[in-house]
């Protein structure tokens, strides 16, 4: 059973909120202020797949709660849903800098409602099976010093990224946002996704089919992406390479105010803020070098 975390100080938002949640199979928890989501959350760190957060609360705000679970380790990666009715760009990009990587404006539809939700708990249910991937693999991995892999569809790519993040120090740190640039080398690179597609496809809850329906297309059939992993002096070194056209990556290097309510696009920036220490493209995006100072 999936469980969110509502922190809302009204008591007929949280109410809205919770019933349809519920009514979307949901369990909820509830707070009305800051102190008290925190200690819901610090109590029962491993319950929540998401937190519904509202911006602003009574005694510690909402942006100090987002600021003390992304500090605290066991709750870093949980995803918290920032709802807000201010539309200041600022006061976004200031969530988004802090680690509210999902945005909900108020008022909200439902569906709204349920499609955020749905793709927080999404990402987090896939980070935690990359994380259980990365604790099963041999710990030999750390001895590796150059490696390449050749992967045509998500699960080959999930379980490369797995493996290769043994050969970090702190592969839980890596394993995520080595997935999404590799997720990205299928998507957008050999399949030709367009954002606006991934996009609709979300929506629908049809990505997953409409992946499948492509790599088996005699267009894309033969395309394969690749990893290369390297131990360089004072680096490691993750080159990943697709065989698509390229796309415009420098507007998502950084978490764009804009992209804040969109369904997905967050990938690329976590991947450099959380993951890695650097990220090199070249001009078409066609290849990123992921590097990590050791």
């Amino acid at each position: 059973m999936t469980h969110v975390l509502v922190v809302e100080d009204d008591p007929i938002a949280q109410e809205i909120l919770v019933d349809n949640l519920k009514q979307a199979g949901y369990r909820t928890m509830s707070a009305a202020d800051g102190d008290g989501s925190w200690r819901l959350l610090r109590d029962n760190p491993d319950i929540f797949c998401a937190v519904l957060l509202d911006r602003i609360l009574p005694d510690m705000d909402g942006l100090e709660v987002l600021r003390k679970i992304k500090a605290t380790a066991q709750l870093a990666h949980i995803p918290v849903i920032m709802q807000t009715a201010k539309s200041d760009q600022a006061d976004i990009l200031d969530g988004l800098k802090n680690g509210a990587y999902y945005y909900l404006t108020k008022p909200f539809l439902p569906e709204t409602l349920l499609a955020i939700v749905a793709t927080a708990v999404a990402d987090y249910r896939d980070y935690r099976e990359m994380r259980r991937k990365v604790w099963q693999a041999t710990a030999t991995f750390g001895l590796l010093t150059e490696a390449e892999f050749a992967y045509r569809d998500p699960a080959e790519a999930r379980d490369i990224a797995a493996l290769l993040a043994n050969t970090c120090a702190d592969p839980q740190k890596v394993v995520l946002g080595l997935t999404e640039l590799m997720l990205n080398a299928i998507e957008h690179g050999n399949l030709g996704i367009s954002y606006a597609e991934k996009t609709q496809l979300i929506r629908d809850d049809t990505l997953h089919e409409e992946i499948d329906r492509r790599l088996s297309l005699p267009e894309y059939m033969g395309r394969q992406a690749k990893v290369r992993f390297e131990r360089g002096e004072g680096e490691l070194r993750f080159t990943i390479r697709d065989q698509g056209g390229g796309f415009a990556w420098r507007e998502y290097l950084e978490m764009s105010p804009a992209r804040a309510f969109d369904n997905h696009g967050r990938g690329i920036a976590m991947a450099r803020l959380l993951s890695f220490d650097r990220l090199d493209y070249n001009e078409s995006g066609t290849e990123v070098v992921a590097r990590l100072r050791v």
